[in-house]
């Protein structure tokens, strides 16, 4: 027990730290009543989510007629913020199963939140295909089933029914894979907790008793579906992109789309992790968990999938001009010099120019400028879905049907509403959930007899040589 109750120390974990004391500091959060600063954030989280309520009844009793979609352009803002919703939900899994896989014991600190960020985006995500649908209540025709509909069958030649199993097989691996992890926590908060807290608890963690069966069921359980995730965060987002390179219009119809959308989507989801966990390491003051290595390496990560994006913009721009095919030139002239140039030079300064400042460590490590620079990355991706989408349309092959897109007040509504749908469900998940995984932040840890076996050895080995130096 010796070691167990000793500190200990780990360059992800600053200062030394008991087993005892890491349940405390991050079970506490969820126990403690709610601090100013989370009252006053759910606050203004739930006014948003009660504009977006609003705007989604407004737009099912008038149709999407209250949009300022037209003939052109058909996909807006609806279109685009779905495309930026997937793409945030993208970094978690990525975290959790790909770096779990490759056992990167950095991921430990971040990989919960990450994980439920991806389960909130991607709800935020799915509700845009389905208002754009205008008649909502119709929704289930998107799904194959048998039924009396006669010759009314989903098209399975269209990327748009692959996104459909797509997005809903990630959603569905992605929340086992976060509960999963979620179970042996939420145990631990169970045994701490009193009353009605307790039973609730005691559901949610399935009976969970910590014995060495359910240890190793729970790890062959993460393991699994890390395995069957992985290839699931290459696919959706290569689905997303089939939407427009599976077209014939000039500006989508294009191969490197696919590894381009899923560079896109990782660059995004990691800069959304990071505006995350930097407020919920000040808020909840978890900073000795939540440290600068983490931000450094997802700042790392930040930097290479910036850098993958901002060569696949150049190769765009090389191809439509070696191609010398005039309409794809045009698309991307179009782009940079006509009426949504602000949008194309916002995309190109902050995805490609802004990531550019982690070359520095120093930069890498400083937590003001990883903030600052998480929401320029985010605006950048918002603003090259809508570039992608809303300026290729409005400039297509007739100049007699070219026409000018701008957002009513509604769609303006929509996507804030979206953001304050997505920080409510995160504000709550943050107050009844350990936010950073217990059990799996103790695994990375080295006991105090680790290092004096280690230390033992050292000696041993030096002693040896020494010897074998004086014999010779």
């Amino acid at each position: 027990m010796g070691a167990i109750s000793s500190p200990i120390r780990n360059p992800l974990i600053t200062g030394r730290k008991t087993y005892a004391q890491i349940t405390e500091d991050i079970c506490r959060p969820t126990e403690r009543t709610p601090s100013f600063a989370w009252v006053v954030a759910f606050a203004l989280a739930v006014t948003f989510l009660a504009v977006y309520l609003f705007c989604v009844f407004y737009t099912v009793w008038k149709g999407i007629g209250s949009w300022n979609l037209n003939r052109t352009i058909g996909w807006g803002w609806d279109i685009t913020n779905f495309v930026w919703w997937v793409g945030i939900g993208h970094a978690g899994t990525l975290i959790s199963a790909i770096l779990l896989l490759f056992r990167q014991k950095w991921r430990t600190g971040v990989n919960r939140a990450a994980e439920a960020m991806t389960i909130f985006a991607v709800i935020c995500a799915g509700q845009f295909p389905l208002i754009h649908m205008g008649r909502i209540w119709l929704a289930f025709f998107i799904f194959p089933y048998p039924n009396t509909r006669g010759p009314l069958w989903v098209n399975f030649n269209s990327p748009l029914l692959w996104d459909v199993f797509a997005i809903s097989t990630y959603f569905t691996v992605s929340l086992l894979f976060w509960y999963t992890g979620l179970v042996p926590d939420l145990a631990t908060v169970r045994d701490r907790a009193k009353g009605i807290r307790k039973k609730l608890y005691g559901i949610a963690s399935f009976g969970w008793t910590g014995s060495a069966k359910h240890w190793q069921r729970w790890e062959s359980l993460s393991l699994i579906l890390a395995g069957l995730a992985t290839p699931l965060v290459l696919s959706v987002h290569t689905i997303v992109s089939f939407d427009f390179a599976t077209s014939v219009i000039p500006g989508w119809h294009t191969t490197i789309f696919p590894p381009y959308f899923v560079a896109g989507a990782i660059f995004s989801g990691f800069a959304m992790v990071q505006t995350l966990m930097i407020i919920t390491r000040k808020v909840l003051n978890l900073k000795d968990y939540i440290t600068l290595e983490h931000i450094e390496s997802m700042n790392k990560v930040i930097l290479l999938t910036g850098t993958i994006v901002g060569v696949a913009y150049l190769t765009e721009l090389f191809i439509s001009w070696y191609s010398q095919y005039p309409y794809e030139q045009f698309a991307f002239f179009n782009r940079a010099t006509g009426p949504y140039w602000y949008t194309y030079f916002a995309m190109m300064s902050c995805n490609l120019l802004s990531p550019q400042i982690f070359w520095s460590r120093k930069m890498r490590r400083n937590v003001t400028v990883t903030f600052i620079m998480s929401i320029f990355v985010n605006i950048g991706m918002w603003y090259e879905r809508f570039v992608i989408i809303a300026t290729t349309l409005a400039r297509d092959y007739l100049p007699s049907s070219w026409s000018m897109y701008y957002p009513t007040w509604v769609e303006v509504g929509l996507f804030l509403g979206s953001l304050g749908l997505f920080f409510t469900l995160f504000l709550i998940f943050v107050r009844v959930a350990p936010v950073v995984a217990i059990a799996e932040v103790k695994s990375i840890l080295k006991s105090s007899g680790d290092q004096y076996t280690e230390k033992f050895e050292k000696y041993h080995h030096e002693k040896q040589f020494a010897n074998e130096a004086s014999d010779a």
